[in-house]
């Protein structure tokens, strides 16, 4: 084992590895907050982490920042909320004070305009309104003919990847239902 003279700095620790044992949740998750926000004009994260310290607890009952967007002029951003449906009158008589209060966390006059959306009370207690998506209807799969009439028209290409994709293709074709012409019959 060889030691580095008294007067040589050890080598640094190389980025990503931790110095001890333990590391703060916080960090662990920083930049995927960083990232979730910023996809949504959030620039300072800390609107969204300390929401309720921003603008307070009865506010934040019922408003949740959703969006900031930035206009072409460049004169300021619109920041969106979700507010609970009843309450929305109440929050647009506050809209001042809210901006005023969101432009002090970021330290200067970000924010000039506030859209307010309305929305159910349900979710609102988790911190979130749940919305379930649409049902996926299964795609009908093609008949015996409509792959036979797709493989024919593909027949003589050399490149099977193209040969594959004008396949599929074709196939969707054919599956459409054939638009009535106007003296009734069909194409």
């Amino acid at each position: 084992m060889t030691t580095a003279p008294p007067n040589e700095r050890p080598e640094a620790p190389r980025k990503g590895r931790r110095l001890r044992g333990f590391e703060a949740a916080a960090g662990l998750v920083k930049e995927r907050i960083r990232a979730a926000g910023e996809s949504r004009g959030f620039a300072v994260a800390r609107l969204i982490t300390h929401w309720t310290e921003v603008v307070g607890p009865e506010i934040a009952a019922t408003a949740r920042p959703v969006k900031i967007g930035y206009g072409r002029e460049g004169f300021g951003a619109t920041l969106t909320l979700l507010v609970e449906g009843p309450m929305a009158p109440m929050i647009d008589m506050q809209r001042e004070q809210i901006r005023a209060k969101v432009n002090a966390c970021y330290g200067y006059n970000a924010i000039s305009r506030i859209h307010i959306t309305q929305t159910a009370a349900t979710g609102f207690a988790e911190g979130q309104v749940a919305f379930a998506p649409a049902p996926k209807t299964p795609r009908p799969q093609p008949s015996p003919e409509v792959k036979a009439r797709a493989h024919d028209a593909t027949e003589g290409l050399q490149d099977t990847g193209l040969r594959d994709a004008l396949e599929q293709l074709g196939r969707n074709i054919y599956m459409k239902p054939a638009p009535a012409k106007p003296d009734g019959g069909t194409r």
